[in-house]
């Protein structure tokens, strides 16, 4: 089942789609040549757009609801407990290290829970799947000199992300939470915790600022792509979690929405 997911998880997003689109064309063009260069042309035109940083920096600014947590309000927010969600950037061994390890997002991920942690003194639970959980917890002992109390690594998904972190702060009596993740991911694993009766404040890493586009926007690059990429891959999430959690195949048994939104402080936040 997770292998099923992780292949249809590639597939409907770039570059594997536009690209199966064009095999499409390919397939279709010497028994209907209109409708296989259309397809052709569509595929060729979506992976273009979808790798320039014009439409990959508003696909990204679509998918970040969640504003940034003022340092300010770091203090204030009365949360029991940081949570830092789990990501694929990581490696199940770093010879440098000797060990796993985080790197990329993964790693902005950690660092900022780390730093919130050294700031409010607050405990902290890291939840992933297997080596990623590893990688997450010996990432913040070696490099930032935090033990995380709870280590569950037993989450494929966000919706087990919360489900099993829910589990593990209610038997410790923790009922509001700072969570930490991408910018991009935060608005849906905001609302996947809060529907498991969990008070929920947003903590998120790699948040987009605003800036004037410049000609270089239309051009492409792999990094590009891959914000594309990750901003769809959140935006079909949201529809997936609402949809499952509409028709029941996926409910927690908590549907309360306990998210609560920190006002932003500093000037020019986004909202």
């Amino acid at each position: 089942m997770e292998r099923l997911k992780l292949v249809l998880g590639k597939l409907i997003l770039p570059p594997a789609a536009p690209m199966l689109v064009v095999i499409a064309g390919l397939i279709a063009w010497r028994r209907a040549p209109r409708l296989g260069r259309a397809l052709v042309w569509t595929g060729v035109v979506a992976l273009w757009l979808l790798s320039t940083g014009f439409v990959a920096d508003r696909l990204e600014r679509l998918a970040e609801r969640v504003p940034a947590l003022p340092p300010a309000a770091v203090a204030s927010t009365g949360a029991q407990a940081i949570v830092i969600l789990g990501g694929p950037t990581h490696r199940a061994f770093a010879p440098e290290y000797g060990g796993p390890a985080a790197y990329s997002q993964l790693l902005e991920r950690l660092a900022y829970g780390a730093w919130l942690a050294h700031r409010t003194g607050l405990p902290v639970l890291v939840t992933g799947y297997q080596n990623e959980a590893s990688a997450m917890r010996d990432t913040l002992v070696r490099n930032f000199r935090i033990t995380p109390r709870w280590v569950d690594d037993r989450a494929y998904d966000t919706y087990e992300n919360a489900s099993n972190a829910a589990r593990l702060l209610r038997a410790a009596r923790v009922s509001r939470i700072l969570l930490v993740s991408s910018a991009a991911h935060l608005w849906r694993a905001e609302h996947e915790f809060a529907a498991t009766g969990l008070t929920v404040v947003g903590a998120p890493v790699n948040s987009e600022a605003s800036r004037p586009v410049s000609w270089r926007d239309f051009l492409t690059s792999t990094e590009a792509l891959s914000m594309s990429n990750s901003a769809l891959h959140e935006l079909v999430g949201e529809f997936v979690r609402v949809t499952f959690a509409w028709s029941g195949i996926r409910r927690h048994r908590d549907r309360g929405q306990h998210v609560t939104a920190v006002p932003a402080i500093a000037s020019g936040q986004r909202g």
